[in-house]
């Protein structure tokens, strides 16, 4: 099943410069491309735009990818456009554990870890390491 993210994009800021066109993702939908944009149009429907703060009145148009909303202000009309998209990933979610199963049916069982060995009996310390070390008394090791 996939993921729709519910996209907005409007002006924010004030006067010619200060605008500057922004976006966001109001929500997301799990189910078909037709769910998500049943879902896309009753939040454009709601949607509160940042401008213009007293509107005159508001048009909502279906566009083949999504919705326009118009809204007439005092002076000017501002719009908002709203769309779907497909999220195809997403960074901050963990593989989940669905997806790690048919890699291994991909790609193959992985090997199971290394068991470490049981530890023997200790060596008899005599046995490795001399009573006297061998440079102990050399007269040319100043």
């Amino acid at each position: 099943m996939s993921t729709w993210g519910l996209v907005v994009e409007q002006n924010l800021g004030y006067g010619r410069k200060g605008r500057m066109w922004s976006i966001g993702v109001m929500d997301h939908v799990e189910g078909t491309r037709e769910e998500a944009l049943a879902a896309l149009r009753l939040r454009a429907e709601r949607f509160e735009p940042v401008h213009p703060a007293n509107p005159k009145s508001r048009k909502l148009y279906r566009e083949a990818d999504g919705f326009l909303l118009v809204v007439e202000g005092v002076w000017q009309p501002f719009h908002c456009r709203f769309s779907v998209a497909e999220q195809l990933y997403d960074s901050t979610v963990p593989e989940p554990a669905e997806e790690a199963a048919e890699a291994e049916v991909r790609d193959g069982p992985t090997a199971p870890e290394p068991v470490p060995a049981e530890p023997g009996p200790a060596p008899a310390w005599d046995a490795q390491v001399p009573e006297v070390p061998s440079w102990l008394g050399r007269d040319d090791l100043s």
